[in-house]
């Protein structure tokens, strides 16, 4: 039997993924807190923490933005498409170190490749690509990690995306306003970006999920 949820719990889910499919990471406890009015963060937390007993998300310790989704259907079995997708799966390739100038599904860039169930992921990703360092540590995106990545030249304002600044890739958070691209990192040790004139700049693709390489503790 399915485990009912409050109506604020409810409400709180419903939250979680609008945010998700928005931008394609949960929203963070003070994000939840904001949104709810709640008076601080602790509050958001325990609501979290009733929602992962209840079985509806899966809470990473650590992360900031450490919240999972969980599809459970009202019978407890999984649909009829959740079982397709795992046994078709997915192949997606893991890219390593983007080399300078590179398109970044160059097959130089391929590691290996990885299969997954598609149902982790919010759309459909088509590589999965591996972090380097830490400047988006506060969006739980840390070292290591494979980000889930759809390919696109477009996205909104406040996604999470793979972008190229002439030659190089990097991973940040987008913002546009008044025609003043910014490039936003999630750890104050970093610089934002400012895209200038006369840089080449493109959006190679959005967040769509994310694998930790090990857990935390």
């Amino acid at each position: 039997m399915a485990t009912t949820l409050t109506p604020r719990q409810t409400q709180i889910l419903n939250f979680i993924r609008q945010v998700i499919s928005s931008t394609g990471f949960p929203p963070t406890r003070v994000e939840i807190s904001s949104e709810f009015g709640f008076k601080s963060a602790n509050a958001a937390e325990e609501h979290l923490r009733a929602l992962a007993k209840k079985g509806a998300i899966v809470l990473t310790a650590g992360a900031s933005r450490g919240i999972r989704l969980v599809s459970i259907d009202h019978d407890d079995a999984p649909s009829a498409l959740s079982r397709t997708a795992n046994l078709l799966g997915l192949t997606l390739p893991i890219i390593g170190r983007v080399a300078a100038g590179q398109p970044i599904l160059a097959s130089e860039n391929v590691e290996r490749e990885l299969q997954l169930d598609p149902a982790l992921f919010s759309k459909t990703p088509d590589y999965l690509l591996k972090v380097r360092g830490l400047s988006m540590r506060d969006a739980g995106i840390l070292d290591g990690d494979l980000l889930a990545v759809k390919r696109t030249p477009e996205a909104r304002s406040g996604q999470i995306v793979v972008a190229r600044i002439d030659e190089d890739v990097t991973v940040k958070r987008l913002s546009q306003h008044k025609g003043q691209i910014i490039l936003l990192a999630e750890n104050p040790d970093f610089e934002h970006i400012s895209i200038k004139p006369g840089q080449q700049f493109a959006i190679e693709g959005i967040a769509v999920g994310l694998i930790r390489a090990e857990p935390l503790h």
